[in-house]
């Protein structure tokens, strides 16, 4: 395939960024879309060209590092991470546009590159259990009921990526917030921190400059891991709680 790519270059955070124009061409339909970007790279070098920075990591679909806007949708057409979309998705002749994350809460890096930190400040906030549970139990020695086992497991599977924000048009990180709170609040070891969670993560989020939630619902639809909108539903269920309990 030949391609058109306009992609986001900014040097770093403190100088403003611009669009640039490249072309490429036998771009194999299997490659993945970062791999495509590699194939972009190597021949900016060969050009004596300085790379575009873009995260990866895993490039499994599994770490959530590859955050990107594709054609103004995040991670792209297909609801999955950058890493797992193939250039099958687009066709020859095609123009891609390719920017970083829009959200003030993360500020841009370098080129695609953006500071998720915020997300480990809201998880340092409250996101974890701090009491004591010993040493691993026997698994029968804490019943679960299957149904909350099995929502806190679909909860859990938030990578964290950012596609949620990106999506928002408010850059509100309720499902990701709403997943992490979900996870530990469906656990019997989540029960003794679960209002000071909430009131401590939500506040941070509050604090990063996140917006608010509208159930517009495109969070969801981006989510790569598709975490369900409901989890959101259970973050304003806890903290309406958590604020009546004074």
């Amino acid at each position: 395939m030949r391609l058109t790519l306009k992609v986001w270059r900014q040097p770093n955070s403190e100088v403003a960024g611009e669009m640039r124009t490249y072309d490429l061409d036998d771009v194999s339909e299997d490659m993945s879309f970062l791999e495509m970007l590699d194939v972009l790279n190597e021949q900016l070098n060969a050009n004596d060209e300085e790379p575009v920075a873009f995260d990866s990591d895993c490039r499994e679909g599994i770490c959530g590092m590859c955050g990107i806007m594709i054609n103004g949708q995040a991670h792209g057409p297909e609801q999955t991470t950058a890493c797992q979309l193939h250039m099958r998705s687009f066709k020859d002749g095609d123009t891609i546009t390719v920017e970083p994350w829009r959200a003030d809460a993360f500020p841009v890096l370098k080129d695609l590159c953006v500071d998720r930190g915020a997300f480990d400040r809201i998880i340092q906030a409250g996101g974890y259990i701090s009491v004591n549970t010993g040493s691993a139990p026997d698994a029968h020695a804490t019943p679960v009921p299957k149904e909350n086992a099995d929502r806190a497991f679909d909860a859990a599977t938030c990578i964290s990526c950012g596609a949620c924000v990106a999506a928002c048009p408010n850059a509100s990180a309720s499902l990701f917030l709403g997943a992490k709170i979900t996870h530990l609040g469906e656990l019997p070891q989540g029960q003794p921190e679960r209002h000071s969670r909430v009131l401590g993560m939500v506040a941070q989020h509050d604090h990063e400059g996140f917006g608010h939630c509208t159930n517009i619902g495109e969070c969801s639809a981006a989510c790569p891991k598709e975490i369900p909108l409901d989890v959101i539903s259970q973050l304003n269920k806890d903290l309406r709680k958590a604020l009546r309990s004074g």
